[in-house]
């Protein structure tokens, strides 16, 4: 799976990567619904108990993924926490001030992160000349996101903008800590990591948020809740292990530039949401490092025609 440089993107394969890109796209276009009404800690707690069973329902006791969990359950504890519990907890508390698009864009700095502390804690994954490059324009950009932000007349609070970028933060971890998971099967890991969040999350929630003192959510914000869990989370997953299977891991990383457009035109379109002019600039500051990191255009640029 991680050398996967002669494999290619077929037809059916960019309309599969077209959709991953939409489904995660709109998971801040739900979330963004949903937290209107549901406070953060409890929206997770939603997300992640009800992906997990869609997911083990699938799986359906196959790949041996009890015997996994028993064995493993201390590191799918804390891949849990550092993929699911604290990023997706600051994503929307983030979005309870930010749009979907610009929480979108935040989060697309992931890559950004990981090259920097893949540098750092392997001795295979060490910085390139590319890779300090794409970095170093990746930061430009998220600089540039936030220029807007910063003053009296703001349109969201740092502290909105500063928690995506954590989770960004922590998405970079657990991409690192992920890969001692090379010998389990995907769909395994994803249901692993999800069940592990679960019961992570409860008492929290529990705490934090007493949902039972909670109001009913209107019927927008409970279909949000559910698409959420049941198409941006447990089918994507499934999509993306899909995708990976046949066009490899690095094509599938293209999806990191699929996301944000796609968060962008659900917001404009069904929210009302608009992006300032240093906001557009910055994504597409982002997406120029995103293309660097990845290599590829820049050596097919190279390449003699």
């Amino acid at each position: 799976m991680s050398n996967d440089s002669g494999l290619t993107l077929s037809a059916r394969s960019w309309m599969m990567l077209l959709l991953l890109g939409l489904l995660w796209g709109g998971s801040f276009f739900f979330a963004r619904i949903a937290v209107a009404h549901i406070p953060p800690v409890t929206l997770a707690f939603l997300r992640f108990s009800i992906a997990a069973l869609a997911l083990h329902i699938f799986i359906a006791g196959r790949y041996g993924i009890y015997r996994e969990l028993r064995a493993r359950w201390p590191a799918f504890l804390l891949l849990g926490l550092i993929n699911n519990a604290i990023p997706h907890t600051m994503i929307f508390a983030g979005q309870t001030q930010i749009g979907a698009g610009l929480a979108s864009i935040l989060n697309a700095t992931t890559p950004i992160f990981t090259v920097v502390i893949a540098h750092f804690l392997t001795t295979d994954e060490k910085l390139t000349s590319a890779k300090i490059a794409g970095t170093i324009v990746g930061l430009a950009g998220t600089i540039l996101l936030f220029s807007p932000h910063i003053g009296d007349k703001a349109g969201a609070p740092l502290w909105a903008i500063a928690l995506p970028l954590i989770a960004a933060l922590s998405y970079g971890f657990a991409a690192i800590f992920s890969r001692r998971f090379k010998g389990v099967a995907p769909p395994v890991t994803a249901a692993g990591q999800l069940t592990a969040s679960t019961i992570m999350i409860l008492p929290v929630s529990l705490l934090v948020d007493q949902p039972w003192t909670l109001a009913m959510p209107p019927l927008p914000a409970v279909s949000a809740v559910i698409a959420l869990a049941l198409v941006s989370t447990a089918f994507a997953y499934i999509l993306f292990f899909r995708l990976i299977s046949v066009a490899g891991a690095t094509n599938a990383s293209l999806v990191t530039l699929l996301v944000p457009p796609s968060a962008i035109v659900l917001g404009i379109i069904f929210l009302g949401e608009h992006l300032e002019a240093a906001e557009w600039a910055g994504m597409f500051v982002i997406g120029v490092g995103l293309v660097i990191l990845d290599g590829r255009l820049v050596r097919r640029l190279r390449q003699p025609a």
